[in-house]
């Protein structure tokens, strides 16, 4: 009895002397966070979407705080978390520039050279039937691979073609970096004048494949007063540092794939 009494007390000696040296050395070795890091990660949405070019929020807000990232890089929180993290960092927010995505093709009105019926994958169709089934060589496909890495249920296959709604779209970009024919691209919200093609064949291939594809006329080209349209690689491409709106080349494309009008009805109504 004697000899219990006496182990138990050795442990209860023991552990009292292990505890005390464990929480004087987590004092001494305690690593001080700063208190402005759990601010930073609760003015971000949550998302962990990768937007911004870092694994999750956790890991932007630290990037800012060490001021490895600049303020502003979360497309998913907006101006609205750029402002607070700004105010939480003592410093002046930028201008925020709304960026969505925009899915350059009309697809279901061009042609296939066979059916696939493998897995719903853009990916995976790029594998067979010589770089996709469709006949248009930079068309989207249409198997939602972008689809499927949206988080915020902002991208769908509708006629197919995937399709963006704009008003859902928080600009993380994470389906341009999904999509394998590389037709989705960043463009400013509510951008007016949109060319929704990525094709770059000839134009006389192009209208045996396409109904609405760019043929690379140059009447758009010739239209335009401020020199912000061009046909490059048969395909025409806007500046958009020198567009006005004003509607020209839209007015002038016989093939009617330039929309003359707000970037959210666009992506919402527009006929493709």
């Amino acid at each position: 009895m004697n000899n219990i009494l006496s182990a138990v007390l050795v442990l209860g000696i023991m552990g009292a002397v292990f505890g005390a040296v464990l929480a004087i050395a987590s004092k001494v070795f305690a690593v001080k966070v700063d208190e402005r890091l759990p601010l930073l990660k609760e003015a971000l949405p949550g998302a962990n979407c990768g937007g911004c070019g870092y694994a999750g929020c956790q890991a932007y807000a630290q990037a800012v705080l060490e001021g490895k990232a600049e303020i502003g890089l979360c497309a998913a929180g907006g101006a609205e978390a750029s402002q607070k993290m700004a105010q939480i960092m003592g410093v002046e927010a930028e201008a925020f520039e709304r960026k969505v995505a925009m899915v350059k093709c009309r697809g279901h009105n061009h042609s296939f050279k066979g059916e696939y019926e493998g897995i719903p994958d853009c990916r995976s169709a790029m594998f067979v039937t010589g770089d996709g089934p469709s006949a248009c060589p930079n068309g989207c496909l249409g198997f939602g691979t972008c689809v499927s890495v949206c988080k915020f249920d902002a991208i769908h296959i509708e006629k197919g073609v995937a399709r963006v709604d704009a008003d859902k779209c928080t600009g993380c970009m994470q389906c341009v970096e999904a999509c394998p024919r590389k037709v989705i691209v960043p463009v400013t919200y509510n951008t007016d004048i949109v060319i929704a093609c990525s094709n770059l064949a000839r134009g006389a291939y192009t209208r045996q494949v396409c109904d609405v594809g760019c043929v690379g006329c140059h009447l758009c080209e010739k239209q335009c007063e401020y020199d912000a349209i061009h046909v490059l690689n048969n395909l025409a491409v806007i500046d958009y540092s020198k567009c006005v709106s004003c509607g020209r080349c839209a007015a002038v494309c016989p093939r009617r794939l330039i929309s003359d009008f707000n970037l959210r009805t666009d992506m919402d109504a527009a006929p493709l």
